[in-house]
């Protein structure tokens, strides 16, 4: 499943860039983009495991920038 999700404070992109690699490497993620310039997440995950996977992202995200918030609608 794939699903795209604003994001808010992302400060740079070298963090947005660190925060992609550290996302990608997670069990269950089979790709992963942040951008930097739209503020967006996209998340390519297994669909039974997906909230679960993107509560991990989200303790990802707040240890390269703590201010960081996604979206999850």
């Amino acid at each position: 499943m794939t699903k795209k999700f604003k994001l808010t404070d992302l400060d740079c992109a070298n963090c947005a860039a660190k925060m992609e690699n550290a996302i990608k490497k997670l069990d269950g993620v089979h790709d992963a983009s942040v951008s930097f310039m739209t503020q967006r997440l996209t998340v390519d995950a297994d669909d039974e495991r997906f909230e679960e996977i993107m509560d991990q992202i989200e303790k990802t995200c707040r240890k390269v920038e703590p201010d960081c918030r996604i979206l999850r609608k």
